[in-house]
C-alpha cells in the first residue's frame, strides 16, 4: 500500500492505495466521487475524463499513486460555488446534450478543457477534440450545440436533430 494525497475538487484528501489502483477507481470507490464514471477501462470512450494539474487526462490510465500531489478536478467540482450548474452542465441540459447521461461527466470535462484552451471553438473544432469521448445516444449534434451556446456563441440558427 501506497499512502497519497492530493487536492479533490479544492479539498485536501488522502488514502492508502495499492500500487495498481487507477486514479477512476480511487475517486469512485475512496472518495464515493461517482460521476467520473467507468465505460471500457482502455482509455477508448472518455467517460472518466477528469482534471489533472489542469489538463484533461483519462482517469483510467492514470494510476492513483501518479496523482499524488496533485490538484484534481471531478465533474463534482463543475458546479457553481451555490451548488447550481455551472454554465457548460447547464448548456448541456439547456440544448439537450445529454439522453442517458453516461457519457455525460467526461463530455462536460473534456469540453471545460477545450474552452479554456479555445473560448471561441467552430463545430468543426468541437467535433474533433470530441473523438476520444463516445456518445451512444445522442450522435453528438446537441452536444456540439451545448458546447458552443456555453462559448457565448448564437446557437439559435442551428437546427435541432
Amino acid at each position: 500500500m501506497t499512502s497519497i494525497s492530493l487536492s479533490v475538487n479544492g479539498k485536501s484528501v488522502s488514502g492508502d492505495v495499492e500500487g495498481r489502483t487507477l486514479l477512476s477507481a480511487f475517486l469512485r470507490e475512496n472518495l464515493q466521487l461517482t460521476g467520473t464514471h467507468i465505460g471500457c477501462d482502455t482509455s477508448q470512450c472518455g467517460a472518466c475524463v477528469v482534471h489533472v494539474d489542469g489538463q484533461a487526462i483519462k482517469a483510467c490510465t492514470m494510476l492513483a499513486a501518479e496523482a499524488d500531489g496533485a490538484d484534481v478536478r471531478t465533474i463534482e467540482g463543475m458546479e457553481n460555488a451555490d451548488g447550481s450548474l455551472g454554465v457548460i452542465q447547464q448548456a448541456f441540459q439547456d440544448h439537450h446534450g445529454l439522453q442517458c447521461g453516461f457519457c455525460t461527466p467526461g463530455m462536460v470535462m473534456s469540453a471545460a478543457a477545450l474552452l479554456k484552451d479555445n473560448p471561441n471553438p467552430t463545430e468543426g473544432e468541437i467535433r474533433e477534440y470530441l473523438e476520444g469521448n463516445l456518445c451512444r445516444c445522442t450522435g453528438y449534434h446537441n452536444i456540439v450545440k451545448a458546447i458552443m451556446a456555453a462559448s457565448g456563441q448564437d446557437v439559435s440558427k442551428i437546427a435541432a436533430e
